[in-house]
């Protein structure tokens, strides 16, 4: 998935759509702890637990068949 940066009042930031948030189960207020590693990569992780790859493939399987339409959009 491909994201822009983008000015958000003073700062910069990336703005998460609501099916990405929903495919991590995050909402706004929840914590992520943020790495850097070697050659720049960044991951986010949920502190409020992580998901199960099973659970997650799921979910996307769930979510893509459920927005399909706006997905092919985008695309």
């Amino acid at each position: 998935m491909i994201k822009t940066i983008t000015k958000i009042g003073n700062s910069q930031g990336l703005m998460f759509d609501a099916a990405l948030m929903d495919l991590v189960r995050l909402k706004v207020g929840d914590k992520v702890n943020v790495e850097v590693h070697a050659g720049g990569t960044i991951t986010l992780t949920p502190l409020n637990g992580t998901i199960k790859a099973d659970k997650a493939a799921t979910t996307a399987r769930r979510l893509i068949k459920k927005n399909a339409e706006l997905f092919r959009r985008l695309a």
